[in-house]
């Protein structure tokens, strides 16, 4: 699989069937690995490895409605309390983040209401802060790391 801008973690890789598969360490369970699976077990190796989540607060490829619509995203990490604290849309390398990549994850998160949001094709990281007061996010210039 293509170089990622993150640090090397060591990942579970089997062949099964002659289709790669990546051990989740979340849904503790082997998933296929395309280009997407393997930024987003980037991004949850990152989060537990380097900014000291713990994986009992982080959780992936869950469903939620937005506008009556079923749509799934692909990492959140909770709050002790139970609320969101960072939304995150992971993207396969070759597909380019733009405007759109940000609408999708703004409207997701209307209903999730996360504190952070970080979007990431695996070479390019974006990290947000968002302002509901006032309607807005503030880029910054990474994600927090874990905290009591």
């Amino acid at each position: 699989m293509q170089s990622l801008n993150f640090p090397k973690y060591p990942f579970r890789i089997k062949n099964s069937e002659n289709r790669l598969h990546i051990f989740d360490v979340i849904r503790k369970k082997f998933v296929l690995l395309q280009p997407e699976e393997w930024v987003r077990q980037h991004v949850v190796h990152f989060l537990i490895n380097t900014k000291k989540y713990p994986k009992s607060l982080i959780n992936v490829e869950k469903q939620l409605n937005v506008n009556g619509l079923k749509k799934r995203y692909d990492v959140v990490v909770f709050k002790s309390n139970g609320t969101i604290d960072i939304l995150v849309e992971c993207k396969a390398p070759e597909i380019k983040i733009d405007q759109t990549t940000f609408d999708q994850i703004a409207q997701y998160n209307l209903s999730l209401r996360s504190n952070h949001l970080m979007v990431t094709n695996g070479l390019e990281h974006y990290y947000c802060k968002m302002d509901f007061d006032h309607e807005k996010y503030m880029f910054l210039k990474e994600i927090p790391d874990f905290s009591r």
